[in-house]
């Protein structure tokens, strides 16, 4: 008796398992099971132009000043006037645009540039790329207070809030009637359907097809002149070897019509294994998002490895310094911001790039 009550116990289970089963795979067959209210949260991060998702919270001007002077300046500038790589944050704006709404500056051919402000219409765009994409080598990072605090600074460094001003989750839709080009945008052009931000069905033209006095056809050429064909390295070796897909062998001239195809580029050389505590290094690299601007032996934002390790050689202590404080100047215009990872990591980094990054 025990064990045949036993048996039905497993086999009611199994069957419930079963129905519950069933139920998920009805919904989405074949392909797992749906997100729970917790995952869909951690996802459900954006912020519309009528500020639903905006979260509750605050921040000053004067926290905002000391959060930007110590993740964003280095890359926008202590003013937000940027440099050589990025854009302006800043500037172009005038009291007179903050009460039209309407930045003058964006008809004035002669003005040099456009920066972020002049342009955004809408305070929660600011607000919600700040908030999933800033700093950029750490985004989501900053808290809600955070955010609040350096969109506050940026609002006054273009002279729409007071140097005293605290931006809120309940002031912030008055602060969007002071936006400097608020009215700058519309959405009478039917690319987004539906009346929800003032949108219209009718599109902003109603061409008709001419089907008579055509115009000879236009045969169109381009072509790129000789020094400029490998400017960017071989195409062909940027491309997988297998699909549809295959760069054009830029060492050689380009194929004249009627030539045969050039023969295809050899596959690259295998490379050779990396040694147990090369790959401990290469491990750190990849987890500190250092290779997204850094290759091995070839540079991408910043400079190769090698380059590095050539430059430096047996400096570790000088290397992990400024991998964690970052800087510019060195390898050119493009700054590095300080990096987040321990010190322990910066010095194992260090001590592999000194003693010449090997493999």
């Amino acid at each position: 008796m025990f064990k045949l009550r036993n048996a039905f116990v497993a086999t009611t289970l199994f069957a419930l398992l079963g129905t519950v089963g069933a139920q998920v795979d009805a919904k989405y067959p074949g392909v797992g099971r749906p997100a729970t209210p917790k995952e869909v949260a951690a996802w459900d991060i954006d912020v519309r132009p009528d500020f639903k998702g905006l979260p509750a919270g605050s921040g000053t001007v004067a926290k905002g000043q000391d959060i930007w002077e110590a993740k964003c300046a280095l890359c926008h500038g202590i003013f937000g006037e940027s440099g050589e790589v990025f854009s302006p944050l800043v500037g172009g704006v005038t009291a007179e645009d903050i009460k039209k709404g309407r930045v003058a500056n964006l008809m004035n051919a002669s003005y040099p540039g456009r920066t972020t402000f002049m342009k955004v219409p809408t305070l929660s765009t600011i607000w919600d790329y700040i908030n999933r994409a800033m700093p950029w080598n750490a985004p989501k990072s900053l808290s809600t207070d955070d955010v609040y605090s350096v969109v506050a600074f940026l609002l006054n460094l273009n002279g729409i809030v007071p140097d005293d001003f605290t931006l809120s989750d309940k002031n912030i839709r008055e602060v969007q009637g002071r936006m400097p080009n608020r009215n700058g945008m519309t959405t009478k052009h039917a690319l987004w359907p539906g009346s929800e931000f003032g949108g219209t069905s009718k599109p902003d033209t109603s061409n008709v097809a001419c089907m008579k006095d055509c115009v000879p056809e236009v045969k169109l050429a381009s072509f790129l002149p000789e020094f400029a064909r490998n400017a960017h390295g071989n195409l062909a070796e940027q491309n997988r070897a297998v699909g549809a897909q295959h760069g054009a062998d830029t060492t050689r001239p380009e194929a004249k019509a009627g030539s045969p195809a050039p023969a295809p580029v050899a596959a690259p050389t295998p490379k050779a294994e990396a040694s147990s505590g090369a790959k401990a290094v290469l491990g750190l690299l990849q987890k500190n998002g250092c290779t997204a601007c850094h290759g091995v032996n070839n540079k991408i934002v910043g400079p190769a490895f090698a380059d590095v390790a050539k430059k430096h050689a047996g400096k570790a202590d000088y290397l992990a310094g400024k991998i964690r404080s970052g800087g510019s100047g060195v390898w050119g215009a493009v700054p590095m911001p300080p990096q987040t990872l321990s010190d322990a990591e910066a010095k194992t980094i260090a001590a592999w790039l000194a003693s010449g990054a090997g493999k």
